[in-house]
């Protein structure tokens, strides 16, 4: 009968190993174990997720479609109003153009008597004498200011204009409007065929301004002298 050999113990360094994997085991087992109870960031979600609103007491939601989009006639009923709403423009009073029979034209000089060498410096003044504001164009394609002796036309403002503009302008009730520029009158004898050569001066005397603006005209000229 032969001798069973000795068990050879194993060596510590093959306990050490043994004690630390059975380490980890157990401690892998306890992490698990924490983590499925203790869930910190579904705790944090649940807390910051808003809360469903819920639609107020005796008021119905819109339906919706199975898709999640609002049905037809809930969107149609956002987009059409149930009546038009009147718009500013509709409900403004319309402003008349002005008439003689409103607005008062008037001639102007910004003196009564010229010196040797003064240059008489004429004008358009407009004054709304009724009860409801106007609308009339003030611009030089409108204006038309002549200056006479007698029967004798020395100037109209029309002889040697280069360019013309059109402004319309509302004037209220009781307002007096006049022109911003004077045209000032060089003393000459104006004519189409003389806008660019020389012409004759005009001598000492009474002089007379008639002015039209916007086919309106002055009831009365403005006399002044040249001395």
């Amino acid at each position: 009968m032969t001798d069973t050999p000795p068990r050879r113990r194993p060596s510590p360094a093959v306990y050490r190993r043994r004690r630390l994997v059975l380490l980890l085991v157990v401690l892998l087992v306890v992490v698990a174990v924490v983590l499925a109870i203790w869930r910190p960031w579904e705790g944090a979600a649940a807390e910051n997720a808003p809360a469903p609103a819920s639609a107020p007491s005796g008021t119905a939601s819109a339906p919706s479609s199975p898709s999640g989009q609002p049905s037809d006639s809930a969107s149609d009923a956002a987009a059409s109003p149930d009546a038009p709403q009147p718009s500013a423009d509709a409900t403004a009073p319309e402003v008349e153009p002005c008439s003689a029979r409103s607005v008062q034209v008037s001639a102007v000089t910004d003196k009564d008597a010229y010196g040797t060498g003064e240059l008489p410096q004429l004008s358009i003044s407009l004054t709304n004498a009724g009860d409801d504001p106007c609308l009339l164009n003030v611009g030089t394609a409108t204006q038309k200011l002549t200056v006479s002796s007698g029967p004798d036309v020395w100037w109209r403002s029309t002889d040697c204009q280069s360019e013309s503009s059109d402004q319309v302008v509302q004037i209220d009730p009781g307002q007096t409007v006049s022109s911003v520029t004077p045209i000032s009158w060089d003393r000459t004898r104006s004519s189409v065929e003389t806008c660019d050569g020389d012409r004759p001066a005009a001598p000492a005397g009474y002089f007379n301004l008639a002015v039209e603006i916007g086919g309106l005209a002055a009831q009365q000229d403005r006399q002044f002298v040249l001395r």
